[in-house]
């Protein structure tokens, strides 16, 4: 039996199914347009997913329309040593990485359809992946949030700045942000995570542990 939430709004978060592979391609394109193409699922990937670890995907849904989404894997995760890249987690896009008795669930990607951006999707979302914590009993989640607003401002300050005012709560971070409101922590800072302008490839490790709760709104 797969997951389904229904949201105030309507929208339903609920497990991936086959034939939501082309529509979240479809989204990563729209959501990610900065992000170098070989780093971007497409519509197999996201099949491979499925195959890979089923209970770890989620689609957000206006009726029949995709208008999120997010893929996750297992992994062993030692915190001691966390330089690793998107290129290492995600494989060629494939999540092969994926480890089935991995005590971490790791979150590859998440997107919401700019038309629904503020409406609680990504919440929704990171609620499933919660719940999957919880039903498999794993540490919590782990993933790399971009330091989205980082690329604009890279002359003006370094990415160690960047990196304290997002801790002390004096620089607002378009995706970071809203990820600590979420109730994720600050782990350490990744350089040459991912090929993104917008982020000057940063990103930042966070870490929900699977103690906090995660209301889906």
């Amino acid at each position: 039996m797969g997951y389904r939430h229904v949201l105030k709004s309507g929208v339903v978060i609920a497990s991936t199914g086959p034939e939501h592979a082309g529509p979240l391609a479809a989204l990563q394109e729209l959501c990610f347009p900065t992000l170098a193409p070989e780093q971007r699922f497409v519509a197999a990937h996201y099949r491979k997913h499925l195959e890979l670890f089923p209970e770890g995907q989620f689609v957000a849904l206006d009726g029949d329309r995709v208008v999120g989404g997010t893929s996750t894997c297992r992994l062993h995760f030692d915190f001691n040593h966390v330089g690793h890249s998107f290129d290492d987690v995600i494989q060629g896009g494939w999540l092969t990485s994926h480890e089935p008795d991995g005590d971490w669930l790791y979150g590859a990607d998440i997107s919401v359809h700019p038309d629904h951006r503020g409406r609680g999707l990504a919440r929704g979302l990171y609620a499933a992946r919660q719940h999957t914590v919880r039903r498999l009993g794993l540490e919590g989640q782990v993933t790399a949030g971009m330091m989205r607003g980082y690329g604009a401002v890279k002359d003006r300050m370094s990415a160690e700045e960047y990196y304290r005012g997002l801790a002390n709560g004096s620089i607002n971070d378009a995706t970071l942000s809203a990820q600590m409101k979420i109730g994720f922590e600050l782990r350490g800072l990744l350089p040459h995570y991912v090929h993104d302008p917008v982020c000057d490839d940063y990103a930042v490790l966070i870490v929900l542990d699977a103690s906090r709760d995660v209301p889906s709104e």
